[in-house]
């Protein structure tokens, strides 16, 4: 299955459970927040110039430093949850690039 495939059926199921969830919770909040962040890396995926890890690496640092300069859980837990999406959108995009440089023993 390519990347852009699963990406998409990630976003269908992301819908179809908050469909189901009736109440608004901090779940539903997470699952609304994975499908922008998911479309928005499926956006920046279109441009073929884009090496998309490096943007969603940069997101995420940027990301570490908010949580860093927060004084409040509360405020943070937003930001942990989005660091947390979008690490897993980086594993699944970058993984077929990350065991190719394996193969060349990169460090």
């Amino acid at each position: 299955m390519i990347i852009e495939q699963l990406l998409q059926n990630e976003i269908k199921e992301s819908k179809r459970w908050i469909e189901i969830e009736k109440e608004d919770s901090t779940y539903k909040r997470n699952l609304q927040n994975r499908i922008e962040l998911i479309n928005w890396v499926l956006e920046n995926m279109k441009n073929s110039d884009t090496d998309i890890c490096s943007v969603i690496e940069t997101r995420m640092n940027e990301i570490i430093v908010k949580i860093n300069t927060t004084d409040s859980i509360f405020e943070s837990d937003p930001l942990d949850s989005e660091l947390r999406i979008l690490d897993w959108i980086l594993y699944q995009v970058c993984s077929n690039k990350i065991k190719s440089l394996k193969g060349y023993n990169i460090k």
